[in-house]
């Protein structure tokens, strides 16, 4: 197999360990965050989707990001971090509807802006449909690190969406991981919902 194939393979059993750990709100999902978009890098480099590519280090930075959130949030409530079993689950709450609107309207800029530059500034044969995706992640990743229950449904869109994407580029692994993604989400968001 080719380089990009094991690439593929590797991050694709990165990220069902990744979707295990936030279904169970484990603080290692961070970890696992932060390997599995730089095994991704490659392979978005090589298929010439380069908003994933971008993504993959805003998820490599978001990871840190959510890291720190999960751990203050852990030192905070006098909880010792790596006892998950005591809290994991503290600090999920449903998203605030003040930040219904203000999501809603930076996502859309995102999504046009990004497929705008990709537009004019790469050869990206799909700028609209990757500027899309990328920025429902960006925004689930926030709403991740957050503990805000609806990420779960904004990873579902995003996922859906990435899945389509990437069969469309002949990423038949990884099409299938998200949409894998997609229906573990579900069960996520039903999880995080009851808590």
């Amino acid at each position: 197999l080719p380089l990009m194939n094991y690439l593929e393979i590797i991050g694709t059993l990165i990220g069902l360990l990744y979707l295990y750990l936030e279904y169970k709100a484990s603080a290692w999902l961070w970890i696992a965050g932060i390997i599995m978009p730089a095994v991704y890098i490659a392979v978005y480099y090589h298929a010439g989707l380069y908003a994933d590519l971008g993504i993959s280090i805003y998820y490599i930075l978001a990871s840190v990001y959510g890291l720190i959130c999960w751990l203050r949030q852990s030192n905070s409530s006098g909880k010792h971090p790596s006892n998950n079993s005591n809290n994991s689950n503290s600090g999920i709450s449903p998203t605030p509807r003040s930040l219904y609107l203000p999501l809603t309207v930076i996502g859309i800029a995102l999504a046009l802006l990004i497929g705008y530059i990709l537009d004019i500034a790469t050869d990206s044969t799909v700028p609209w449909a990757d500027g899309a995706t990328t920025a429902l992640s960006i925004m689930a990743m926030w709403m991740l690190a957050r503990k805000y229950t609806e990420q779960w449904l904004v990873w579902i869109a995003a996922d859906v969406a990435s899945a389509w994407l990437y069969w469309y580029k002949d990423l038949w692994l990884t099409g299938g991981l998200y949409m894998i993604y997609a229906i573990i989400a579900w069960f996520g968001y039903k999880k995080w919902k009851s808590i």
